[in-house]
This record gives structure tokens, C-alpha cells and sequence, in this order.
């Protein structure tokens, strides 16, 4: 792996700016109280009405802070210890700097692209930039020519690559709305009066498809697959932690998902999630702790 001083510092310039983001989303809490609001399909919402995302749902304002609690106490301090370990040449390091440069990517875009415009906009660009390129400059510093020198045999490729082709399944949910809205002729329901669903477009559009490359890569046992395997490992690992930060945030804001809600939304993610998390810590394990220059 050759160490890219690009990486070392778009990766620091991502702290700053997550604290003053996530931080202002978080803490922010001044404001009046939610109201109502007819959205441009005709329908009545209910608009949370405080902080830095009092123009957001009351459903969706909790969602987004609790993103912002897990990438403030658990996703930068991990982004530290990765960056740490990158500029030391490990090449776990590089692994775990990669797939969390991925999350934070993955955040940038959704608050840029799906948080109602707010006064950390500027920011939300500069996170998005700075990610994506840190993001393609790191994937791209691993060097997959010797890679099979730095792994143990003892990867169980066949498992995470069943894994990975599940996990891949589990975006359709988002899908559920969107059908039964199209034979309905109307708009999905949890849409409210945003203009479109980012996350469906990102998990859907994007995760899916990487899945099932990662997986068919990994049953060949090719390098780009455990590379983009781990990637998607460490990310699906701290969606589960947000999607349980979201669901206490909503319960605070005395949000109640009902039992088919919580069954379809969070128990499936969470589970995966853990998974995820016992296949990362079996992959890393079995990857060259050494410097590889």
C-alpha cells in the first residue's frame, strides 16, 4: 500500500468540518414548536420547527441528528485511529480508513442532497468533496497487485460473499413505498414534502449493485473483491448504530414507529449490522498487520 499524503490530509479536514456540521445538527435546539404544512402534492405534514433542521419533518429532523451523534462519538474518532494506522502504512489501516471515508461520503451526500436547505449548506459541499476524493484516493492507494501476499487463506470468502449478497437485498425495503404509491397514483408516503428520496437512490442505486459486485468478486476470490467487501462491512456496520441512534432520537421526539415500521426498518438493519460487524473484525484479523509499501 502506498500511502497517499492527499488521503492524511483530506481525511483530517473531515474532522473539523463534521464537528461544526454534526455538532450544529445535534446540539442546535432553539426554535418554536412543529407545525403543519401542505406540501406541492396537497397533503399536510407535520414540520419539526427547531435547531439547525427545524425546516425537516418531525419524522426526519430525528433521523438526521441521530446520524449526526453517531458520526460525532463514533464515526471521527474512529476516523482518527484510521488515519493513524494509514499514515503508519498498515494495511488494516488503509482497510478501515477506506470503508469509514465511504460512511462519511455516503452522509455528506444525503445531508447535501436530502436535508432541507439550512445554514451549514457550505459546509455539506465541502464535506461531500472532500470525502469523495479522499474516498476514490484511498481505495485507490491499496495495491491489489501483491494484496494476495498480504491476506491469510483463512478469509471465509464463500461466507461473506452470502453475506453480502443478502445484505445487498435489504435496500428493496425503501422500494415497498415507491411501488404501492406508482399502482396507487400518488407519491410515496413518507415523501412529505421533500422532491425526491436520496436514501432509496444511494442504497438502491448504488450499495446494491456494489453488494453483488463485491459478492461475485469475493467467490472468485479476487483482491477488488475483499478490498470492496470490507468497504461495504464497515459501512453497513455503523448504518446499524445510526439507524438505532434514529430510532431513540424519534422516540425523545415522541415519534412512534408502529410494529410493521420498526419490524421492516430497524430490526433488519440492526441485525445486519451486527453481522457485519463479526465479519469485519474476522477480515481485519486475517490481513497483514505489517507495513506494505
Amino acid at each position: 500500500m502506498k500511502v497517499s499524503r492527499a488521503v492524511i490530509i483530506l481525511s483530517i479536514c473531515i474532522i473539523p468540518l463534521t464537528l461544526i456540521a454534526s455538532g450544529s445538527g445535534l446540539f442546535r435546539i432553539e426554535g418554536g414548536n412543529s407545525y403543519m404544512f401542505t406540501t406541492i402534492q396537497g397533503e399536510e405534514v407535520e414540520i419539526y420547527g427547531r435547531g439547525l433542521y427545524h425546516l425537516n419533518t418531525s419524522f426526519r429532523a430525528p433521523i438526521l441528528r441521530g446520524t449526526d451523534a453517531i458520526l460525532l462519538f463514533i464515526g471521527l474518532p474512529l476516523l482518527v485511529l484510521a488515519t493513524f494506522l494509514y499514515k503508519r502504512g498498515s494495511l488494516q489501516g488503509g482497510f478501515l480508513l477506506t470503508g469509514l471515508l465511504a460512511c462519511f461520503l455516503y452522509n455528506a451526500i444525503s445531508v447535501a442532497f436530502g436535508a432541507v436547505y439550512n445554514s451549514m449548506y457550505l459546509l455539506y459541499l465541502l464535506l461531500f468533496s472532500v470525502s469523495l476524493f479522499a474516498f476514490i484516493l484511498a481505495f485507490g492507494s491499496i495495491n491489489l497487485k501483491t494484496f494476495n501476499e498480504k491476506i491469510s487463506a483463512k478469509i471465509p470468502y464463500c461466507g461473506i460473499a452470502i453475506f453480502i449478497f443478502i445484505a445487498g437485498l435489504s435496500p428493496s425495503v425503501w422500494l415497498v413505498d415507491i411501488i404501492f404509491a406508482l399502482l396507487e397514483g400518488g407519491v410515496p408516503q413518507n415523501l412529505a414534502h421533500y422532491t425526491t428520496d436520496v436514501t432509496t437512490l444511494l442504497d438502491v442505486g448504488v450499495i446494491t449493485p456494489s453488494a453483488f459486485l463485491a459478492s461475485v468478486l469475493m467467490l472468485r476470490r479476487k483482491p477488488m473483491g475483499v478490498l470492496l467487501s470490507s468497504t461495504l462491512l464497515i459501512l453497513l456496520t455503523l448504518i446499524g448504530l445510526i439507524v438505532v441512534a434514529q430510532s431513540i432520537m424519534q422516540i425523545i421526539d415522541e415519534i412512534r414507529l408502529s410494529t410493521s415500521e420498526f419490524a421492516l426498518f430497524v430490526v433488519p438493519f440492526v441485525t445486519l449490522s451486527l453481522i457485519a460487524a463479526g465479519l469485519n473484525v474476522v477480515m481485519l484479523r486475517n490481513i497483514d498487520k505489517c507495513k506494505s509499501l
